[in-house]
């Protein structure tokens, strides 16, 4: 693991910890207060909010401080921004993920991947082209280049962004991380093929408010057809070494997703954080 590694939801995954998030919304007070807060990312919700990447642009700043930049020597913020954007995998939108890239986000959440297909299109989205011998070509970048901005606020030089603007685990020392949500039955039953066959996969977020919806349970997070589908999502993950995430971690419930091996967890935005206080002091406890 590097030390200086810039995304801290993957330094928290290489030290074999949990990472602990938020969705935000797009305002300035909202990245300002999020930015001091015991959270290693949060992702900027422009699926169900609107899509403004000159909103993004302006939170992403606001998310700098000049104490923590003064205190850690890095100009990456402690909290790490991704965006989860409005394009649903089937859509093959790669331009949405090139336009938070740009802005500077380290990561992008795609909506609503349930094929091979799909999913090889979200890596290839979030890498640039390079040459068909170079080392770990596949999945085949299709990123257009305008790099200025993003290594601007990454704080690197252009050959040094370069070098850092990759999907980890793919690239050890990249910085993105490409995540995907398994929220259909279709999905789950291709879920293994996906995870086979597709490197550069950050981790996997269940969206169990669509698979719900899909069983005929909508929103009945604890109904046991649900927790099913759910688990079987997880094992999958397990067994393929990747990380699963989940988006809707409580006090009622972060024990039990912890016990489940979930390592992205994603709680409500409350300034009190109190869910992901108790969900730090039940790992120690592991």
């Amino acid at each position: 693991m590097s030390d200086t590694r810039l995304n801290s939801i993957i330094r928290a995954f290489e030290s074999g910890k949990p990472a602990f998030a938020a969705f935000a919304k797009l305002d300035k007070q909202t990245a300002i207060e999020m930015s001091d807060s015991p959270y290693d990312g949060i992702v900027y919700e422009m699926e169900h909010n609107p899509y403004d990447v000159a909103a993004l642009g302006d939170s992403l700043q606001y998310m700098l401080s000049r104490k923590q930049i003064a205190e850690g020597g890095t100009v990456a913020p402690k909290v790490t921004p991704i965006a989860r954007i409005p394009a649903n995998g089937a859509e093959m939108n790669q331009s949405f993920a090139k336009q938070v890239l740009d802005r500077g986000c380290y990561g992008v959440i795609w909506p609503h991947v349930a094929t091979v297909e799909q999913a090889y299109n979200a890596v290839a989205s979030c890498r640039y082209a390079r040459p068909k011998h170079a080392p770990l070509y596949e999945p085949k970048g299709v990123r257009g280049d305008g790099p200025a901005n993003a290594s601007r606020y990454w704080g690197l030089s252009m050959a040094d962004y370069y070098r850092k603007a990759d999907v980890w685990p793919l690239v050890p020392e990249g910085e993105i991380l490409v995540g995907l949500m398994c929220e259909s039955t279709q999905a789950i039953e291709n879920l293994d093929d996906i995870l086979k066959n597709v490197p550069g996969i950050g981790f996997i977020l269940i969206g169990e408010g669509d698979l719900s919806q899909e069983m005929g349970f909508p929103r009945q997070y604890e109904h046991p057809e649900v927790q099913d589908a759910m688990r079987r999502i997880a094992d999958i993950c397990h067994r393929n070494h990747v990380v699963v995430g989940n988006p809707h971690v409580t006090a009622k419930n972060h024990r039990r997703l912890l016990d489940e091996g979930y390592r992205f967890l994603m709680a409500a935005p409350q300034r009190t954080y109190g869910v992901v206080g108790l969900a730090r002091e039940a790992v120690t406890s592991y």
